[in-house]
Order: structure tokens, then C-alpha cells, then sequence
């Protein structure tokens, strides 16, 4: 701001960014624009970290609307089964990784706390932390390079077994595609972890921005395999273009990494088994729990039903969970400074954040779900090809009434996760196994309508009943001082 004094009068000119002076009613109106967007920006709940979060899975949302068109356009309704069951199959990867990535970022964000990280890679602060840090990403990575191995050792034969054993499709060639997907997989699966590890050190919104490039490169990749009519190739492509991505990201932050790596922590290293594990192994059996939740239902009905019908399934759950992962966004980029806020006991500040970031979340799902299902309806009223690629509107409107509720229960999970427990493990045990016992016996005499109905009930009571008890429960526990 120059101020130019003549008399009593003050004339007042601002310079814009492009360098240009501006009137002071022009300096007005440009302050009032800016008020008004920081203002929308506040009530959205918008910062760098859910733009770019939001940018990527909204990039994975309109790119996954591309490549459903692609699918039902290049892959027959049995590939289609294939190809969306493949992505079921490759998730039992949560199993090997044993809730690692929840463990490493609220350790980074707990040391992070006592610590500043410079754009150069530089750590100061406290040296039991530096440390402490040090040691947490040292454990993950070894750990991450034996899991990744096991997984693709295991995971190969696993896939080649159940698609032998179904009835043959002819003409769809599924051996080579999975072996590729397999492989690739285990490379991004070691990439995951060092990017939850510089999230809980505060490059959140690096990180997302990195995600945002992962999607863009991995989509480009599948839709070059679906158009060259190689369209079970498309799955691996996909992977291998978020492990490119990913691995250029991890580059740009060599310095920082490798230097933690190299770190001697000394007597000041982590004791696993006593402080981590004991949180880690509950993390671990409610992913391994997610898996029977939220990837069952595809391969069930691909042995129930057959391909075609795991195809609607897997479509239909497709857009489903991109609707589910862009509002998530507004929870999730905040699990490390929730960390951070409990580790300073700023407990009133930390509920502030959280309800309003759940408001906002739950507020753009539920409208979201009513646009996927209003398209699903026009489909099928108007009998476009297309309505047969996905469930009829009652099942597809059970699924999205789940993926409504789980975002609750998903945000409260990382509510009490962030607080370096895990209390959801009970809720994640009854969940998984009612839900594995409604799909199998609902599914294989009702079909996708029966696992629909059956998840549903089981979001309402297990999810987001005995979930929010369960929160409000060790909440008030833990706030109670």
C-alpha cells in the first residue's frame, strides 16, 4: 500500500499482482471479490489439500465416466465381468499391508508435531523425534518391500485358480492381463506408504496434488488399452501409470526421504512391537474387514451369476465409490492435522474442524446419490443400452443409501484413529461378517437385489448405529479432562 498525503486528504492506491495501480474504488471492489470467494471458500470447507484431493477424484469421477462408455463400448458384457472383478481380487492387497498406512501417517503427524521440515529437506527440532520419524519410515518401507513380494507371489496363483474354475467365456483371453495387473500392483503398493508418511509430515496438499497426476497419467494409460482393443490390459495399465506418477512425485522428495533413511536413530528407534503394534494389528483386521465389506459382492456374483452379471455389480459400484471418494476428501486430507491438534490437545478446535468438515462431506454425497440415481431412472425409462451395464434402480439406490452412511462412519473411524487408536475393530469384525453372510446366502439365491438390501440394513444398524455409539462413547472419554 503507497499513501500519497496532501493536506488532510489521504489518497490511497493499491498495486495489483500484474503490477498496474488500481483506484481505491477499484482497490474496493477487488477486496470485495476477494472477501466473497474466501468467504464461499469457508462455507465449502475448501483449502489447498481438499482442492487437489477433490481435483484428483474428480478427475477419477468424469475420467471413470469415460471409461465406463469405453468399457460397455470395447468389452462384451462377460469381459466387462472380468475386468471389474480383477480390481475385487487385486484389493486383497489390504490384507498384506496390515494398516500400515493409517499407522505411518499419525506417527509422522505426532513427530511432526515437534518438528519443522524445510522446502530443501532440512529437520529441525527436537532430536528424539527426528528420530522417532526416522525409525517410522525405515520399519515401513522394509516392512512394505517383504509384503509386496508376498503379495505378488500369492495373489498370482490365488487369481489364476478362481477364474480357472469358473465356466470358460470364449474368446476372453484373462491370463497374461492378470499376471500384469498382479505385478504392477506391487509396485504401487510400496509407493502408498512413503506418501501417507509425507502426509502425516504436512505435504498434504503435495501429496493430493501428486494423486491428481496419478489419476490423470493412470486413465490416460487404460483408455489407450481399451481403445487398442486390449481392454483387460486396461486394469494394469491404470496401475502402472499411478506407479509412474508416483515414482517422478517420490523424486521431487529424495532429498527429505533419503536422508531420513539414511538417519541413524540409535537408542531413540521405535519399539514396534510395543508401541506401534498394539494399535497396528486392530488397524489391520478392520481393513482386512473392509475387504469382505466393500469387495465381495463382484467376485460372489461372478460365481453365482456368472460375468455379466459382476459386470453390473462392478460398474454400478464403480460410480458409486467415486461418488463416495470425492466427498471423503473433505474428511480425509484432514487426518493429519487432526493428529497434529490432538497431540497439542487442542481438543475444541479439533471438533470444530471435524463436525463441519462431516457436514459438508455427507452433504455433497447425499446429493450426489440423488443425481446417479435420477440418471440410472432416465436410463431405464428410456430403455438406453447403457441401463444394462448397471443394477436396476432399487439395487443401485440400496448402494447408494449405504455409501451415504458409511461416510459418517468412515469420518468417525479417522476421528478416533487419529487419536493413535483403534476402537472400530469390533464394529469392523460384526460388519464384515454379517456382510460376508448376507452376499453369500442373500446373493446366491436373490442375486445383486439381496446383497444390496442385505449391505444396506447392515450400513444403518452396524455401521452407522453401533459406529456413532462407539464414537460418542471413547470421545467423551478421552476429551473428558
Amino acid at each position: 500500500m503507497f499513501e500519497l498525503a496532501s493536506g488532510s486528504a489521504v489518497a490511497s492506491f493499491r498495486i495489483s499482482s500484474s503490477g498496474r495501480f488500481m483506484s481505491p474504488n477499484q482497490a474496493v471492489q477487488g477486496l470485495s471479490s476477494a472477501t466473497i470467494v474466501s468467504r464461499v471458500q469457508g462455507w465449502l470447507g475448501l483449502d489447498r489439500a481438499i482442492v487437489f484431493t477433490v481435483l484428483a477424484r474428480g478427475w477419477a469421477a468424469l475420467a471413470g465416466l469415460v471409461s465406463v462408455t469405453l468399457i460397455a463400448h470395447y468389452l462384451s458384457s462377460a469381459e466387462q465381468g472380468y475386468y471389474f472383478t480383477f480390481g475385487s481380487l487385486v484389493a486383497m492387497q489390504i490384507v498384506f499391508e496390515l494398516g500400515f498406512s493409517v499407522v505411518i501417517l499419525q506417527l509422522a503427524t505426532h513427530e511432526c508435531a515437534h518438528l519443522t521440515l524445510s522446502p530443501s529437506g532440512v529437520i529441525q527440532g527436537d532430536p528424539l523425534a527426528h528420530a522417532r520419524l526416522a525409525s517410522a519410515l525405515q520399519k515401513s518401507v522394509r516392512w512394505y518391500t517383504v509384503a509386496a513380494t508376498l503379495m505378488v507371489l500369492l495373489l498370482i496363483p490365488a487369481g489364476i485358480r478362481f477364474f480357472s474354475t469358473t465356466q470358460p467365456v470364449h474368446g476372453v483371453h484373462w491370463l497374461a492381463p492378470w499376471i500384469l495387473l498382479v505385478i504392477a500392483a506391487g509396485v504401487t503398493f510400496q509407493i502408498d506408504p512413503v506418501f501417507s508418511f509425507l502426509e502425516g509430515c504436512g505435504y498434504v496438499h503435495h501429496v493430493a496434488q501428486a494423486r491428481l497426476w496419478q489419476a490423470a497419467l493412470g486413465s490416460v494409460f487404460a483408455w489407450s488399452a481399451l481403445i487398442t482393443h486390449h481392454g483387460l490390459f486396461a486394469p494394469a495399465m491404470l496401475i502402472c501409470g499411478q506407479a509412474l506418477a508416483g515414482l517422478v512425485f517420490l523424486g521431487s522428495r529424495r532429498h527429505l526421504l533419503g536422508g531420513l533413511l539414511r538417519f541413524n536413530p540409535g537408542e531413540s528407534r521405535i519399539d514396534w512391537w510395543k508401541e506401534v503394534w498394539p494399535f497396528q494389528w486392530r488397524i489391520a483386521v478392520s481393513y482386512s474387514c473392509g475387504f469382505l465389506i466393500f469387495q465381495l459382492f463382484n467376485p460372489l456374483l461372478f460365481r453365482f451369476r456368472g460375468p455379466v452379471a459382476a459386470g453390473q455389480m462392478g460398474m454400478s459400484l464403480a460410480m458409486v465409490n467415486m461418488l463416495g471418494s470425492i466427498a471423503v476428501a473433505w474428511v480425509n486430507t484432514k487426518a493429519a492435522p487432526f493428529g497434529a491438534m490432538i497431540a497439542r490437545r487442542e481438543f475444541r478446535r479439533l471438533d470444530g474442524v471435524f463436525f463441519r468438515a462431516v457436514a459438508q462431506a455427507t452433504t455433497l454425497c447425499l446429493v450426489g446419490s440423488l443425481m446417479l440415481w435420477a440418471g440410472c431412472v432416465y436410463l431405464n425409462w428410456y430403455g438406453l443400452p447403457f441401463a444394462h451395464r448397471l443394477l436396476p434402480p432399487l439395487p443401485f439406490a440400496l448402494l447408494l443409501s449405504a455409501v451415504v452412511m458409511n461416510q459418517v462412519v468412515s469420518a468417525e473411524a479417522l476421528y478416533l484413529r487419529a487419536h493413535k487408536q483403534e476402537k472400530f475393530l469390533i464394529n469392523s469384525v460384526v460388519g464384515a461378517i454379517a456382510t460376508a453372510l448376507c452376499a453369500y446366502f442373500l446373493g446366491r439365491r436373490y442375486g445383486a437385489l439381496g446383497m444390496a438390501a442385505g449391505n444396506a440394513v447392515i450400513a444403518l444398524f452396524v455401521g452407522l448405529g453401533f459406529g456413532t455409539w462407539t464414537f460418542v462413547k471413547y470421545r467423551r472419554q478421552w476429551h473428558a479432562g
